[in-house]
């Protein structure tokens, strides 16, 4: 007899896995995770800079803030068990300019409230005591951020689901979902899946997932590319650990920064350039489809003609490499273009209302025995085992349950 899981995952991404795991710790149930590549953690999990964020951006009481506070101490619990090398570096943000130090003061305030201690407010001079290169008029060092390989993570995530009895499918592209009396038939490029639930942390195609699902979501993905350029051996002494600017508080990203990874090698960056196709990790990738999808959303427009301005200049720092350098300088005065080659790149999954509001908190839909997550941006990598854990919580309030039958 045909197979029926409980549960239904589609997207083998941090978040997906995480929830995978945390759906097989209920006794009993059986589960399949789905995923679109021939590996996990392909997209925006395989394509950042590691940092594990402390939660000193985020809005008490938002589901950001209290994700990224809870999720950086499990993600560390988990490392430690595990053995995945892992740094807690502490990191930098400078406020370069007199006015951005009211900015700075607003970030110390949102620490304190999400239960960040030791936070030290600096003088010009004290921060060049932690990154003898950098340069700025205030500083706050948070001594609670660190690195780590989220692909790593992702796979001990994946070597629990399997030790758990859990299915994880690669190279498996979800197609469509018919809705039967007590369960639903995923349709794949790897033949129909039966399941009585639903999980969609599909990032960069979530709202499509959903679509596909019978849904209509208010929010639709706009992809954002960010782009790196990697300092060069023999001139990384310039950064020693993290360095960041006071972020713009229009905009859900953290600004051009500096980062030591994991592996020793320091990127600068990104930018955050909208994408024309959903994978769009190089310049000139181009999807007509995903282009007239998202350029039909009437937020699109609304958000364009708010944030055009900031727009042209992400567009001109991608193309001009001494504007990218010009802003890197802002923060290292001594940096140089040979001090720099070109890194990798990353795409982001932005959700966007039809208002035209770029979406700064986790966005998850319930529907009868589906749950759809929508948006989760930074920081979903560190608060992925908080984020799994809120979705089984949701799942046991409105998932069906029974027995696998085989």
């Amino acid at each position: 007899m045909e197979r029926i899981f409980d549960i239904a995952v589609i997207g083998g991404g941090i978040v997906g896995t995480a929830t995978a795991m945390a759906l097989l710790a209920r006794p009993g149930s059986s589960l399949v995770l789905l995923e679109t590549e021939t590996r996990l953690a392909a997209h925006q999990t395989g394509n950042n800079s590691g940092v594990i964020h402390s939660g000193l951006y985020y809005r008490p009481g938002s589901l950001k803030a209290k994700n990224c506070v809870e999720g950086r101490a499990l993600l560390l619990e988990f490392c430690r068990e595990y053995g995945i090398h892992h740094d807690i570096c502490g990191k930098l943000v400078v406020a370069v300019r007199t006015d951005e130090v009211p900015r700075l003061e607003d970030l110390i305030r949102r620490g304190a409230g999400n239960g960040l201690e030791g936070l030290r407010r600096l003088s010009g001079e004290e921060i060049r005591e932690i990154e003898p290169h950098v340069r700025g008029v205030a500083g706050l060092f948070v001594p609670q951020t660190g690195i780590v390989d989220f692909v790593k993570v992702t796979e001990a995530f994946a070597d629990c689901i399997r030790e758990n009895g859990g299915d994880i499918r690669t190279g498996t592209r979800f197609l469509r979902c018919i809705r039967e009396t007590d369960s639903f038939v995923l349709e794949t490029t790897a033949g129909k899946i039966r399941c009585r639930n639903l999980v969609n942390c599909a990032g960069l195609h979530s709202d499509r997932v959903a679509r596909r699902c019978g849904l209509n979501p208010d929010t639709q993905i706009i992809p954002f590319r960010g782009e790196y350029y990697a300092i060069v051996p023999e001139r990384r002494h310039l950064v020693k650990n993290l360095v960041y600017p006071v972020p713009d508080p229009q905009f859900p990203f953290l600004g051009v920064h500096f980062t030591r990874m994991i592996d020793g090698e320091v990127e600068a960056g990104p930018n955050a350039v909208l994408a024309f196709k959903r994978e769009g990790y190089r310049k000139f990738d181009i999807s007509i489809r995903d282009m007239i999808q998202y350029a039909s959303f009437p937020g699109f427009w609304r958000m364009a003609a708010r944030h055009w301005k900031m727009g042209f200049d992400e567009f001109h720092r991608s193309f001009c490499r001494s504007a990218f350098i010009k802003t890197l300088k802002r923060l290292i005065p001594e940096i140089e273009d040979s001090d720099i080659r070109p890194g990798d790149a990353g795409v982001r999954a932005q959700a966007l209302d039809r208002s035209g509001s770029l979406l700064d908190d986790f966005k998850i839909l319930r529907a009868e025995r589906m749950i759809h997550v929508l948006n989760a941006p930074s920081p979903a990598a560190t608060a992925s085992i908080s984020i799994g854990r809120t979705i089984a919580g949701l799942a046991g309030e409105c998932f069906s349950t029974g027995n696998s039958v085989t």
